[in-house]
């Protein structure tokens, strides 16, 4: 009998991610829940938050729409081959550190606020598309306001301290939609390696094709979610904000060897030109653990893995 061979590389560890219910009368204890798996993990799942499901549905629906048209068709809304920005659609075919290839297709775009939108980078192929997005990102920029209030406050702080400490009513949000095609070598490929994202916090959905990993206690650890579900992500500025409180959470995309996976992260980050480093309030008694950054220098270090600190 020949030997099976896995799907995608699998998690070594049967713990899942923390999973936090929105819906919770108590939103003490939902905060707490929150605060806690924000610097035990760097990530955890929310469920009941009260994005309709239907509008995530056709948020995938559309994007996936996307992704089957013809190469000509998206290189309608392509990345310009001399842009220093991210929007646009890209294909991406490179080395990771460890030798391996990551392979996936891209679309970037932002999503708010409605001033830092070029919807130069929106496909056309459907009418619906513009209207379903833009309201996504309405429901997103709630949601992301919230767990920021929740994490501002389990520092000691007031509601609003990491989301002006992000750029207040700058803060952008950035669609990025990844196609992975199957991958029939699985030891040649990865979606995604090992990393942390440099935002503040992302917000992704995906289809029902299973490859997000966490890494957790020297293990990887396969992310279980379903169509209702958001799996939240600290990111760096958050970490570097709460002078190393909250956990970047550290993460990889792997691939399936004959199914394609799509996934729907946003990405709440600062304006390029805003400041970002520890809040002075987290520094009166101990020393900054991380040196203040414009935000896009600090990009190009990270995107280019030049030292930071």
């Amino acid at each position: 009998m020949a030997e099976s061979v896995p799907s995608k590389f699998q998690g070594t560890s049967p713990v899942d991610i923390p999973i936090v219910d929105l819906s919770n009368p108590n939103e003490d204890l939902v905060a707490r829940a929150v605060v806690k798996a924000s610097e035990t993990w760097g990530m955890f799942q929310v469920v009941n938050h009260g994005i309709p499901i239907e509008l995530m549905r056709r948020l995938k629906e559309l994007g996936t729409e996307f992704f089957e048209l013809p190469e000509k068709e998206k290189e309608a809304v392509a990345r310009p081959a001399d842009s220093t920005d991210l929007e646009g659609y890209t294909t991406d075919y490179k080395k990771d550190g460890e030798g391996r290839k990551t392979w996936a297709d891209h679309l970037f775009h932002r999503v708010w606020p409605p001033s830092r939108i070029n919807y130069r980078f929106w496909p056309k192929n459907s009418p619906d598309y513009r209207e379903v997005n833009e309201e996504y990102a309405k429901e997103i920029k709630k949601l992301s306001e919230k767990i920021m209030g929740w994490l501002s406050e389990g520092l000691g702080l007031h509601h609003d301290a990491l989301k002006e400490g992000l750029g207040g009513e700058k803060v952008e949000y950035l669609m990025k939609i990844i196609f992975y095609p199957p991958c029939p070598k699985l030891e040649l490929l990865y979606g995604a390696p090992h990393h942390t994202d440099l935002n503040g916090i992302t917000f992704l959905i995906a289809d029902e094709v299973d490859g997000l990993q966490a890494y957790q206690d020297n293990k990887w650890v396969d992310v279980k979610y379903d169509d209702s579900g958001i799996v939240v992500i600290i990111a760096d500025q958050i970490k570097r904000m709460s002078n190393g409180r909250y956990k970047s959470g550290e993460h990889r995309a792997t691939m399936d060897t004959v199914r394609t996976r799509i996934s729907w992260p946003v990405f709440a980050e600062p304006n390029l030109d805003h400041v970002v480093g520890p809040l002075p309030e987290l520094v009166v008694d101990d020393a900054p653990k991380f040196k203040p950054y414009v935000y896009r220098e600090y990009k190009f270090l990270k995107m280019n893995k030049l030292p930071l600190e």
